[in-house]
């Protein structure tokens, strides 16, 4: 127990200073009793983009049982997971709180299939891809805005070591040994998912959470949808069955894994499961790709997906004219007011025009008018910002009359 404590995120870490550094300073109240980590906590709980993962999907689009995960429920899932985890084995619980509740928020609609929507996107029009761990760094970097004591927006500026956390998490891995590494690097510098290791323990930590998490958690969601039939021998052979011949729940398998990594873990060796630990893991995650996320029944919605971003990605670029796109915009009000008056607020949030001290933003100009990548930067930024419900929403209102 406790045999991360001389490595935890603290003021006696020879990395304390890299760890808490923003990129500005961040205001001061003579009354706040938070540290750095807990106020980033607050910061990310507060803002809109973590408020919009309750209407994101997770696995499943559109559940009608309110019983089924969705994004909010698998970040609060993974905060969970991770505090358990940290605070067995001495490390910092805030940092691991507000990385595992921040790790997410640069999803898109649609989950992992409007992310590939978008991507496609990225590539044919920017010359890059979109990946969530990025875009969750650039979300709270440059586009999640929050109002400070004199009611100016400004960016989350959250401490580097959360910063690290988000765009360091990806959770898609198979090895069985996680180390954070030793440089302090630019984070702009990530190319593509998993190419760094995280830059704290706490990061590891959630890094490995976000994988225990869902991986039961699905089963559970797909027999409830009638996708899995609970009594099927490939998914009893899969989870056992225990002395009660009752099938191994989620809670059982993650405590299974709670525990099989605290006691196989140590700041040598890394963070690790026993290779029986590990062998369930693959198996079960091998099952879901096999039947829950390449199921027929979930093709029919990943085309849909495509259809609703690329209609609005599509109308919107159709406005671009350099100087004349808002007045292009606003013409199209009387037909799409909800889209084209939203995306116009959004502009102005992030453009180089308008007043910004009457508009009260103090946070990073991102875009020139005239710069024609800097539009369509701007727009999948929009829709990556978009709940499944309000991209849906958009997607009605351009196609009715």
């Amino acid at each position: 127990m406790k045999k991360f404590e001389n490595f935890a995120a603290t003021e006696q870490n020879s990395n304390w200073e890299n760890m808490i550094k923003r990129e500005v300073p961040l205001y001061q109240r003579n009354n706040d009793i938070r540290n750095d980590f807990q106020r980033d906590y607050t910061r990310i709980i507060h803002s809109n983009g973590y408020r919009r993962l309750k209407h994101k999907t997770q696995v499943f689009f559109s559940p009608e049982n309110d019983h089924i995960c969705t994004r909010i429920e698998h970040v609060t899932n993974v905060e969970s997971i991770s505090y358990t985890i940290a605070d067995y084995l001495g490390l910092n619980v805030e940092l691991t709180k507000a990385i595992a509740v921040a790790h997410d928020i640069g999803h898109s609609a649609f989950g992992h299939e409007g992310e590939k929507v978008l991507s496609q996107i990225a590539q044919k029009d920017i010359g890059c891809t979109f990946w969530h761990e990025q875009n969750g760094l650039n979300f709270v970097d440059n586009i999640e805005l929050l109002e400070d004591t004199n009611q100016f927006m400004q960016n989350l500026n959250l401490t580097y070591a959360v910063r690290d956390g988000i765009i360091s998490h990806c959770g898609e891995i198979n090895e069985n040994c996680i180390k954070p590494r030793n440089t302090f690097i630019n984070l702009n510098m990530y190319s593509h998912p998993n190419e760094y290791a995280p830059y704290t323990w706490e990061a590891c930590v959630v890094k490995i959470s976000d994988k225990i998490s869902y991986i039961c958690r699905d089963i559970e969601d797909a027999i409830t949808l009638g996708i899995l039939d609970k009594n099927s021998d490939e998914l009893n052979s899969l989870l056992k069955i225990n002395e009660d011949n009752k099938l191994i729940n989620n809670t059982v398998i993650i405590n299974k894994l709670i525990h099989d990594l605290c006691e196989n873990s140590t700041p040598e060796k890394g963070l690790q499961f026993s290779d029986d630990a590990l062998n369930l893991m693959n198996k079960i995650k091998a099952f879901n790709y096999k039947k829950i996320y390449s199921s027929e029944r979930l093709k029919p919605s990943t085309r849909y997906f495509s259809l609703v971003i690329n209609e609005i990605y599509n109308l919107l670029k159709s406005t671009y004219d350099g100087f004349n796109t808002l007045n292009n915009i606003e013409n199209l009000i009387k037909s799409y007011p909800k889209l084209c008056s939203n995306f116009i607020k959004f502009m102005y949030n992030y453009y180089d025009f308008g007043n910004r001290e009457e508009l009260c933003l103090k946070n990073k100009v991102l875009f020139s008018i005239d710069v024609p990548s800097d539009f369509y930067k701007c727009i999948l930024y929009y829709i990556a910002g978009m709940t499944d419900n309000f991209a849906i929403e958009i997607y009605n209102e351009i196609i009715h009359f």
